[in-house]
């Protein structure tokens, strides 16, 4: 099959949605000829396919960038592809995968005050999502809305309509190779850590809504042992415990600059913390379930992911993601206990098993055959 992906940024670096798209097109370009449309490439991802440059002048404002580039992508493809495969808000794929909360359910769903609703009926900006996500959802023969998660199926169905109906098709991981044993310690020495302190992992692009402020008032509350490695964000992560956490807060708090390889981080950290304010799915608590890291996580509907682990004994899911002190309970409760910490590593093994890229693409495969079927 000729497939072209259509995204708005190509490489693990990005973040979650990104990392999705490279990992699913890796396992479906074994069996197929893809080519990816994107504004740019991170080549550093591993993975070498024919690219189409979609460029714009960085000037322009935010709802005309993505304007001008679906409606470039949907030209560019029209007719050249058994299957365009799009991860960006617009019509231009016969499979269009939602990641993050539905432009209508944000502003025609939810509470939002007098002046925000004024907004969103009078601005370019959100009159233009609107339109380009009514357009994606729409339904008609040979073409797939697809939401990541179970949450985000929900919103769709709230905003569009329970005839929807989207297919769900969670993100997968892949097993990490064999570990160096000394990489670990190499890690935590150049972070001026030892083995013997905790260390709490959180990775994100950006870091504040992810729940970094609630971790760092966690940690506060926590013995001097207990670490902090935040990978992604770090001007902005400066930034704000610059402003927070004092000079001792600060020296037990490791920042790292967005990279496209984490592992060693995953490998060097005790725990994984994620008390995210806002996550369709949550691909990153998922990996360091891959890593054999037991996981504290924000609950449904701020995390996605939530609802594909059963709480306590596949991970610690908070009450609510700003609550601080059941978090810093939380992340001792696992320092302190070996037999919880064993439960929820065995636990995050089972919810790795049952997420599988190759699954994923096999999914995949079988909505594209059933789209070539209706066109035909």
């Amino acid at each position: 099959m000729k497939i072209a992906f259509v995204v708005d940024r190509f490489g693990n670096r990005y973040g979650g949605a990104e990392a999705y798209g490279v990992a699913l097109m890796r396992e479906l370009a074994r069996d197929h000829d893809v080519t990816v449309y994107a504004r740019s490439y991170d080549r550093a991802c591993g993975l070498d396919l024919p690219f189409v440059r979609l460029a714009f002048w960085s000037g322009w404002p935010s709802w005309l960038r993505v304007l001008w580039f679906a409606r470039r992508a949907a030209r560019l493809t029209r007719g050249r592809y058994d299957i365009v495969h799009s991860h960006v808000n617009g019509s231009c794929g016969d499979v269009e995968v939602v990641h993050v909360t539905p432009v209508r359910y944000n502003w025609k769903l939810r509470r939002l005050p007098w002046h925000k609703r004024l907004l969103a009926a009078v601005s370019p900006r959100v009159l233009t999502y609107l339109a380009l996500e009514r357009g994606r959802v729409a339904p008609r023969p040979g073409h797939r809305t697809v939401a990541v998660s179970g949450l985000i199926a929900q919103q769709l169905c709230q905003a569009y309509g329970e005839a929807l109906q989207p297919p769900v098709i969670p993100p997968g991981v892949s097993l990490p190779p064999e570990a160096d044993p000394a990489q670990r310690l190499r890690t935590r020495s150049e972070m001026g850590w030892s083995e013997t302190d905790r260390v709490c992992l959180l990775v994100a692009r950006n870091p504040m809504r992810k729940g970094l402020p609630t971790v760092v008032e966690a940690l506060a509350s926590l013995p001097p042992h207990y670490k902090l490695l935040v990978v992604g964000g770090r001007a902005v992560a400066r930034e704000f415990l610059d402003g927070h956490a004092d000079d001792a807060l600060r020296a037990r708090i490791g920042l790292v600059d967005t990279t496209s390889d984490v592992a060693a981080y995953y490998r060097a950290a005790d725990l994984y913390v994620h008390p995210t304010l806002n996550d369709s799915f949550g691909m990153a608590p998922l990996e360091a379930m891959s890593f054999g890291l037991p996981v504290i996580l924000s609950p449904s509907p701020w995390c996605g992911f939530a609802q594909y682990v059963e709480a306590g004994r596949e991970a610690l899911v908070l009450s609510h993601p700003e609550d601080a002190q059941e978090l810093a309970q939380a992340i001792a409760q696992v320092g302190a206990d070996g037999a919880l910490r064993a439960s929820l590593v065995q636990g995050g093994a089972r919810v790795v098993a049952r997420h599988s890229w190759a699954e994923a693409a096999r999914r995949y495969a079988g909505l594209y055959e059933e789209i070539l079927a209706e066109k035909a």
